[in-house]
């Protein structure tokens, strides 16, 4: 057979070849041309689309617009805080060192205690205890505002931190402020 005969046997076969490539490329998006598509219509507010869901639909012309209810809360958690075993033994060597008549030894105790609990509203509040009982007024304050911060949630610890702020408060001859943070604490202490 001659070449050209040849080429003429394949030539439908590549013809078929070529249209099947083609085809399979037409439905690129590289080789076919951007679809047209017509505008979205703009609808007024507070109309709705009939194929979407929608939660809030519109209301009657004249109607008042429904208002969604507010979200539902959880009532706040009440907590309580506990001292673990080392705090609670090094609270107890500081009142030992607090009786004894050392009260910087029983304050560095209970700084040892707060290494070990820093989050704990109740050894903030012994430490201010035994500032004040030392005559640490303004500091016992400030110990007290402190654990004031750290009691939330924990009634108990608040009211507390209010009563070391009263006592500091006393102390400092604050006696309207005193009463003020007194009754903080006795209305913390009925809950």
């Amino acid at each position: 057979m001659s070449r050209v005969l040849r080429a003429l046997q394949w030539r439908p076969l590549w013809l078929l070849a070529l249209v099947w490539v083609a085809a399979g490329l037409g439905g690129c998006v590289i080789f076919r041309e951007p679809i047209a598509t017509p505008a979205q219509p703009v609808q007024p507010p507070g109309a709705v689309n009939p194929g979407t869901a929608n939660a809030y639909a519109a209301a009657p012309i004249g109607a008042t617009p429904a208002v969604p209810p507010p979200p539902v809360t959880a009532p706040p958690a009440v907590r309580q805080f506990h001292m673990g075993p080392a705090a609670t033994a090094l609270v107890a060597q500081a009142h030992r060192q607090a009786t004894g008549g050392d009260p910087q030894l029983a304050i560095s105790t209970l700084e040892r205690a707060l290494r070990i609990e820093p989050d704990n509203p109740l050894l903030w509040i012994e430490l201010g205890e035994v500032h004040e009982a030392a005559g640490h007024y303004e500091q016992a304050g400030g110990i007290g505002h402190k654990a004031l911060q750290l009691a939330t949630g924990d009634p108990h610890a608040q009211s507390a931190s209010w009563h070391l702020i009263s006592d500091s408060l006393k102390s400092r001859n604050r006696n309207g402020e005193a009463a003020e943070a007194q009754h903080r604490a006795d209305e913390l202490s009925a809950q």
